[in-house]
């Protein structure tokens, strides 16, 4: 389960927030609420016909964009997210890799309608637009829950995974992963969805807050199977708690561990500039293992 959001001192916009799971509002931040909306909805990210394509795939149809040229990344929003909360990291990357974007199943532009939604699902979503690209393999950033996407398709789907970068990513849905405020409000809000109408925009929420509260559900001993070096990244005061972001570092192989100080759920917005260089450099270098005389460096 993971959320991202910022509270607004006026309480109209906390409720707003609650209600309507547009990462456009919640990753405001350190600006106001109305230049952020405008930030993020008038993005040309998400909305640009020259990078547009879309691919019929798994019983839906996936909207994804492309940008740039050279060894291709694969960048994965968050829960209620799309294309365009990484308007700070396409530009960046772009100018020296293909970065690959899409909205994930059930948001954004990729519409699914059915009653079902799961990160394995969204996972292999993935892996088939890998292979409709003839891609065997690329860079990865996931954030939030594009960050345990990240973390599956790297498990279910090893050999398309080549480095991997995840941030506010998290293994089981409980309090020994979440920050307990977080958890509580998201249980809460499921049982307000349950009294509303099922509209087609209502049933999409339920299924999205579903997804939020109740998976994923990834064993330390599924972690053992990523073989890609990989960077575990979180706030010292994320929604998912630091020594949760320890235990996914701590089970994977080949892991280096980033915990940035003074920073909740938001890293690639609130710290974009250091966010974009030191996972190109992650990219760039190869994995150390660090052991021996070496952990005195």
């Amino acid at each position: 389960m993971t959320v991202i959001f910022y509270f607004h001192t006026n309480i109209y916009s906390v409720m707003k927030i609650i209600s309507t799971l547009l990462l456009t509002i919640i990753i405001a931040g350190a600006i106001s609420q109305s230049d952020a909306q405008s930030l993020f909805d008038t993005s040309l990210y998400g909305n640009n016909k020259a990078a547009a394509h879309t691919l019929k795939t798994r019983g839906f149809t996936m909207y994804y964009e492309t940008y740039g040229k050279g060894e291709p990344l694969l960048i994965i929003h968050g829960n209620g997210g799309s294309i365009s909360n990484f308007l700070y990291q396409i530009p960046y990357f772009s100018k020296q890799y293909k970065v690959i974007i899409a909205d994930s199943r059930s948001q954004g532009k990729s519409v699914d309608n059915s009653d079902s939604l799961s990160y394995e699902m969204m996972a292999d979503d993935l892996n088939a637009l890998l292979d409709s690209l003839h891609l065997d393999s690329c860079y990865v950033i996931g954030w939030s829950d594009g960050g345990i996407n990240g973390l599956l398709l790297a498990i279910r789907h090893p050999d398309k995974v080549k480095k991997l970068a995840v941030t506010g990513a998290n293994l089981w849905p409980d309090t020994t992963a979440i920050n307990s405020f977080a958890y509580n409000w998201a249980m809460n809000y499921n049982e307000t969805l349950r009294k509303k109408e099922e509209t087609t925009k209502i049933k999409n929420e339920k299924k999205l807050f579903h997804l939020l509260s109740y998976e994923p559900h990834i064993t330390l001993e599924q972690l053992h199977k990523i073989k890609s070096p990989t960077l575990v990244i979180g706030g010292d005061h994320d929604i998912i708690l630091p020594q949760h972001t320890m235990v996914i570092a701590q089970n994977i192989s080949k892991s280096y561990l980033w915990i940035l100080p003074n920073s909740g759920h938001s890293t690639p917005v609130y710290y974009k500039d250091q966010f974009n260089k030191v996972v190109d450099d992650f990219f760039k270098k190869p994995y150390r293992k660090i052991e021996g005389f070496a952990i005195f460096e």
